[in-house]
């Protein structure tokens, strides 16, 4: 018989399997059939995977910006926490961006948004998503002050997905953002809580500044999803992490000034 805590270790490991292969392109081991409900559930794990991107980039940038000028090594960072999501955040900015451009009602936007061609606004918001998280990260007054803040964004933004969808309805009843299933008020709560202890680790007395900055854009996305279209799809959390991520670096990079 297996005791309770080797069983919760082996839930854990496992959310956080599923979590990583969601979140991450990363060659891992195929999963077994992910039983209902069970990408909802290793959200708790979502902060953690999150942590291991923004290292990831962050070391990008650490060894960059010993040999390079800071602006170059913060785009190289950026590129790198691309790759390894394969965009998968900033294809969900990007439509979201397009269905909330677009004009008509919400079954229209809708629409525009399920059209895996990016439009005038979602190149747009692209850009500008690469380009504030890059002048941004380039005020970093060190490479291992960038590090923190790369780790501390990648996990706190993804620590306010599960928020998010606390408080939206699913805006349609099928697509990647119902079919994940809603997790319950503990998983966001573990997550928040991690998503917290991250940003403390990575940027000390800053973190307080970090964590407003990041509630404050994950709102908006959430008011502007809840009038446009209801609720929220599997594009708009895109969105949420991507708007959260900006925010938290443009205000440490307030703070590095």
């Amino acid at each position: 018989m297996i005791d309770q805590p080797t069983s919760l270790v082996r839930r854990a490991v496992a959310d956080l399997h599923l979590a990583a292969t969601f979140l991450t392109r990363l060659p891992l081991p195929a999963l077994a059939a992910v039983e209902p409900g069970g990408l909802a559930r290793a959200m708790t794990a979502f902060p953690a995977v999150g942590a291991g991107i923004g290292l990831a980039a962050g070391l990008v940038f650490l060894a960059g910006d010993a040999v390079l000028p800071s602006p170059v090594a913060a785009l190289l960072a950026v590129l790198a926490s691309i790759l390894l999501t394969g965009a998968l955040h900033e294809d969900g900015l990007a439509d979201s961006a397009d269905g909330l451009g677009a004009r008509g009602g919400r079954d229209r936007r809708l629409e525009v948004m399920r059209d895996s061609r990016s439009g005038s606004f979602g190149v747009t918001a692209l850009v500008f998503s690469v380009v504030l998280r890059a002048a941004a990260l380039a005020e970093a007054p060190s490479g291992l002050a960038g590090l923190g803040a790369l780790l501390a964004a990648a996990a706190l933004s993804r620590a306010c997905i599960p928020a998010v969808m606390q408080v939206l309805p699913p805006a349609r009843s099928d697509g990647l953002g119902a079919g994940a299933g809603c997790p319950d008020i503990t998983v966001a709560a573990v997550a928040a809580a991690s998503g917290l202890v991250f940003a403390f680790a990575g940027l000390g007395g800053a973190a307080p500044v970090a964590v407003a900055a990041a509630g404050l854009a994950a709102s908006g996305v959430a008011a502007l999803a809840r009038r446009a279209l209801g609720g929220y799809t599997g594009d708009v959390l895109g969105a949420v992490q991507q708007a959260a991520e900006i925010a938290i670096l443009a205000a440490v990079a307030g703070v590095w000034e």
